[in-house]
């Protein structure tokens, strides 16, 4: 039943025409800059775009420009876990895992997820009650997992926002215990509050 999921909303996200894309895209992030969450977070985790997703590149630099210290993950495949570091820059990203660009391993810039204030995540659908679809490899629900995201912060859990677009907001998408949920979804119509 994911698979069938997946491969629908991921039909509807390729075919989103580019200029529209791009407007869409727009949107999304004045509304992600909008927030009380983002502006408040000095440290946050990104994701670099790839393929059809909400592109990400423009708002990795304009997030540098405000000062933020921004954090993107890079995939440990002899682990399968993601591991965090800081970049100062964007030309630092250099391809990585399936092609998609990552910050070059350098211990000196290692962030663990204690230092993360906010989350923005990718993912290929997501529903109302915050639930997520992801590519399956299951690398965000380990790195955000419950007792992840309470031991690292003891004062709150870390705020967790996706980035959609609008085709990729579905009436159900089914959960599994260990599937994390996301806390607020940004399409380009409507800031999404999935917190119980």
């Amino acid at each position: 039943m994911k698979k069938r999921i997946r491969e629908k909303l991921l039909k509807q996200r390729d075919a989103i025409p580019q200029d529209l894309k791009l407007r869409k895209e727009a949107s999304i992030e004045k509304r992600l800059f909008e927030l009380d969450v983002f502006r408040n977070a000095r440290t946050l985790l990104m994701y670099v775009s790839f393929r059809s997703e909400v592109g990400t590149t423009g708002f990795l630099q304009d997030i540098l420009d405000l000062g933020k210290r921004l954090v993107l993950p890079v995939v440990d495949r002899r682990l399968s876990e993601l591991k965090l570091y800081e970049i100062k820059n964007i030309n630092e990203l250099q391809p990585g895992y399936m092609g998609i660009p990552e910050p070059a391993v350098m211990q000196s810039r290692r962030v663990t997820l204690k230092d993360i204030e906010l989350v923005v995540l990718p993912g290929t659908g997501f529903d109302t009650r915050g639930n997520r679809l992801g590519y399956g490899g299951g690398y965000y629900d380990r790195l955000l997992s419950y007792e992840s995201r309470k031991l690292s912060r003891t004062d709150h859990l870390i705020t967790t926002v996706a980035l959609a677009f609008e085709e990729q907001i579905g009436d159900h998408i089914p959960a599994e215990p260990h599937d994390i949920k996301v806390d607020m979804i940004v399409t380009d119509e409507r800031l999404i509050q999935c917190r119980s």
